[in-house]
């Protein structure tokens, strides 16, 4: 399968949301799907980093890709995370998701017993993505959080001969080098979605025609707003937007990161979100407040509209 390059624009990683228990909250993902549409994004990327998939059973992983599939109701491309450390697992999580009608399926990888090379990983996600072979099938490559920083150009050229519906990479890494190497890979063959959302115009500039990121999910307009910009020529203004993003991920940074500051913003957007499952700690309301004065100090709140 050769990529179509139909991925465009904006892909949201959502939230998983909590209810006071501690739960999922699977009604929330509703409410979730509508903003996120209302705001101009075109697909999500489920169950990810910042839906906290390493903290999910596969039952909950199941039910949120369930909901997501149906508040969309092909509004939204949804891109279900099913990578993990157990081939089983996200071979059972790439069949459902095939089975529930989303778009595409992704994995990143392993991350406790890692693979030492391009051809590891991808003898590993060879089953997983043959368990969904009517999908596209996205790499997931944050070494960041993996701890594996595998030579993606020779990942993609393996997978390409040995992986029928390999499609491309979320690229969430900061070498701009080999993100351009990949995206003129075999003339172009490999979607790469643009994955570090405080440096987008730099992608955009590269060539990459969609991202995928947590700050989507509260400040799509911005982003929205660079790409029109880099479409137009008007660079100035793209980076001042740009400028905008990297100001909301200093807050949040500041705030214990883009899963635990995030997810308070949405909650404060009106969006229930819950809060994290553990190591993440819980917020107080003395972190909101503070969280609420800086984003207000900065004009925050109208950069929805």
């Amino acid at each position: 399968m050769k990529a179509n390059h139909t991925l465009r624009g904006l892909i949201a990683a959502p939230f998983t949301p909590f209810d006071a228990q501690g739960e999922v909250n699977c009604p929330s993902i509703d409410k979730y799907a509508e903003f996120l549409i209302s705001q101009g994004i075109s697909g999500v990327f489920i169950c990810g980093t910042t839906g906290e998939s390493a903290s999910l059973t596969t039952d909950e992983r199941k039910r949120i890709a369930e909901r997501w599939v149906a508040a969309a109701a092909g509004r939204l491309k949804v891109i279900v995370h099913v990578g993990g450390n157990c081939i089983p697992q996200s071979r059972e999580l790439a069949a459902h998701a095939q089975r529930i009608g989303a778009y595409a399926t992704a994995a990143m990888s392993p991350f406790f017993f890692k693979p030492a090379s391009a051809r590891e990983l991808v003898d590993f996600f060879v089953p997983v993505a043959a368990a969904a072979p009517a999908l596209p099938f996205f790499y997931y490559h944050m070494p960041s959080m993996t701890g594996v920083s595998i030579d993606v150009e020779e990942f993609l050229r393996l997978g390409g001969e040995t992986i029928p519906n390999l499609a491309g990479v979320k690229y969430t890494h900061n070498n701009l080098m080999e993100m351009q190497a990949l995206l003129n890979l075999e003339g172009g063959r490999f979607e790469v979605l643009h994955g570090f959302d405080e440096i987008l115009l730099a992608g955009l500039a590269l060539g990459a025609k969609a991202g995928v990121g947590s700050t989507y999910n509260y400040i799509a307009p911005v982003y929205l707003r660079i790409m029109e910009c880099v479409e137009k020529g008007d660079l100035e203004e793209a980076r001042r937007l740009q400028m905008i993003s990297v100001e909301v991920v200093k807050i949040i940074i500041r705030h214990g990161g883009g899963v635990r500051g995030g997810k308070a913003i949405m909650n404060l957007l009106g969006i229930e979100c819950g809060t994290c499952r553990r190591p993440l700690a819980p917020w107080g309301e003395n972190e909101l407040e503070t969280l609420r004065k800086e984003l207000e100090n900065i004009d925050f709140f109208s950069l929805q509209k």
